[in-house]
Formats: C-alpha cells, sequence, structure tokens
C-alpha cells in the first residue's frame, strides 16, 4: 500500500500505515489506538489549560479518511477511546451521530483501556482483548506476549530532530502510536518501552510515509 510499510506477525500480513493506524488486508481490518476522544473537554472540566476543543473532530475525520481509504469491513480500537467516564458520556449529540456513521455495515471493536469506562451506548463489541488469527490485541502489552498488537505507551521518536509518534515492532509485538489529535506521547528510548522491546526491535515512524529504522533506545 502507498505510503505504508509493510511485515508480517505471527504469520500475519499487516501494514503499518503513515496515520498511524494498522491495516490487517487479509481480514479488510483497520486497527486503531488510543483516541482519547473528548480529551480537550476532560482537561478544561479538570481545571486544566483550555485547550481548543476540536481534537475529536479532527480524530474522527482521519479514521473516517483511513476507513476509506483502505474500504476496511472491521475494525478494532486498542482501548482509551474515550479520555474519560464523563468524556464518553458527555459526547455531543453530533459526534456520537458520526461515530454511528462509522461503525455502519462495519464489524466494530471496542478494547478496554485504562482510561475507558467499560461499555457505553454505542454499538460493537467491548472487549477485553480479542483473538484473531494469529493475533491478539489488548491495550497494554504483557512480558512474554506473543503475536501481540496494543497501544496504551504513546510511543515516539526522534527522525532529524522531529519528534514523530511510531509503531514498535520485534519478533512477537507490535505497539501501535496513539491516534487521537491531543495525544502525547513516551520516547522509545524510555525503560518502559525500551524492558518491553527485544534486541533488533524496529521503530514505524510516521508522517507522510511510514517508514522503518532501528528503534532508538
Amino acid at each position: 500500500m502507498t505510503g505504508g510499510y509493510g511485515f508480517t506477525l505471527a504469520g500475519e500480513t499487516l501494514v503499518a500505515l503513515a496515520s498511524g493506524a494498522l491495516w490487517w488486508p487479509e481480514r479488510e481490518m483497520l486497527v486503531v489506538s488510543d483516541l482519547h476522544l473528548g480529551k480537550s473537554e476532560r482537561i478544561a472540566r479538570l481545571g486544566g489549560a483550555a485547550l481548543p476543543p476540536y481534537e475529536t473532530y479532527d480524530t474522527l475525520e482521519r479514521l473516517e479518511a483511513d476507513l476509506g481509504r483502505v474500504s476496511a469491513r472491521a475494525v478494532v480500537c486498542l482501548g482509551d477511546s474515550f479520555d474519560d467516564r464523563a468524556a464518553a458520556e458527555g459526547l455531543p449529540e453530533g459526534v456520537v451521530d458520526w461515530l454511528v456513521r462509522l461503525q455502519a455495515g462495519r464489524r466494530w471493536s471496542w478494547i478496554e483501556g485504562n482510561h475507558d469506562p467499560g461499555p457505553v451506548a454505542l454499538g460493537g463489541a467491548h472487549l477485553a482483548d480479542m483473538v484473531a488469527g494469529g493475533l491478539v490485541f489488548r491495550h497494554i502489552a504483557t512480558p512474554g506476549g506473543a503475536g501481540e498488537v496494543s497501544g496504551h505507551y504513546h510511543p515516539k521518536a526522534r527522525v532529524a530532530g522531529v519528534s514523530r509518534r511510531c509503531f514498535l515492532l520485534d519478533r512477537s509485538r507490535l505497539i501501535l502510536p496513539a491516534y487521537g489529535t491531543y495525544t502525547g506521547g513516551l520516547w522509545s528510548h524510555d525503560p518502559a518501552l525500551s524492558g518491553l522491546m527485544a534486541d533488533g526491535a524496529l521503530a514505524i515512524v510516521t508522517g507522510r510515509v511510514a517508514r522503518a529504522m532501528p528503534m532508538p533506545r
């Protein structure tokens, strides 16, 4: 796929997209992690900075574009799709309608995250984790996990002095970057990530195209 980086994990052929989404062609499945919808509202509600409240719309615009680009029939959201319970319950009516339209005609799975409130008033399956083919989808990576696809850490790496969100890939696991517009990131050399990823791991950086390089440690 143009702009994507193809690889195999646990015998499955996958594509890391430049947007930060993962595409599984055989299953016609798009996977995204850490949307954190409603983050600006939560920050303001808790007395933080008044960020422009447009990140949910930007995130959904990019998701809708990816869904159309690959003609996805299935979607997996790898947890922290909402920034907290109040953000999930207080989504504007227009945002809820937008999510319902995106779900229409697609198998949609919400994986529980540490920010997520559990099942919310949206369609789709609500799961702690999910197994498909040789892969297991969950929010937080587990030591020794095999064929594991996860999120949570919001990995990033520096390329030519510029911070880039990135996938982290080794023989056993893949960690997705955060997809949400206002999400921060954790450097790949942080002990939490360098301790998880095996020697020889790659960082697949996002941007105009997805490019692989040795994972910065």
